[in-house]
């Protein structure tokens, strides 16, 4: 009998470590179009961000959605006053990027307020971007909205500063 407590403390301790090693303190991204749910990984804004070959193609650093046809990850990189915010919105399996939409971030502030900031498309770095002028400590809510001819595209990202 005391055997058998023993294992099942045992059991029990291992169970937690691998629940706990499992879990981490990255925030869940979800889509409005897309039936399926989607993590993002919170990179640190202040390090540098390294371009990986991924999976999915070329990796930025950020968090991504994938919706649809589309695969959209969110790059924001803390700057002294302000926050640089980087989209890359891509179509298909092939990862192509997408030149022609029209993009805006609602960002929530850390106090609640919101916060429009229209995205523009970069053609040399072929990515959409924008500045943030808010340097609030805590975390900032963003949703991504995109109009690629006339279709809607919706992405969740989260970042704290």
């Amino acid at each position: 009998m005391n055997l058998l407590k023993s294992g099942l403390i045992v059991l029990g301790s291992a169970a937690l470590l691998f629940l706990g090693a499992c879990s981490n303190s990255n925030q869940a991204a979800n889509t409005e179009n897309s039936p399926a749910t989607s993590t993002a990984s919170t990179q640190p804004s202040a390090s540098p961000v390294a371009k990986t070959e991924g999976q999915h193609g070329e990796s930025h650093g950020g968090q991504v959605v994938e919706t649809g046809a589309y695969h959209l990850e969110f790059v924001p990189e803390k700057e002294a006053n302000r926050t640089h915010m980087d989209l890359y919105l891509l179509k298909g399996d092939n990862h192509e990027t997408v030149p022609n939409a029209k993009v805006t971030a609602q960002v929530q502030l850390p106090d609640g307020k919101q916060k429009t900031v229209p995205l523009t498309y970069d053609a040399k770095d072929k990515h959409y971007t924008g500045l943030l002028s808010d340097n609030a400590t805590g975390q900032y809510q963003v949703k991504i909205t995109g109009d690629v001819k006339g279709e809607k595209v919706n992405g969740r990202f989260s970042f704290n500063r």
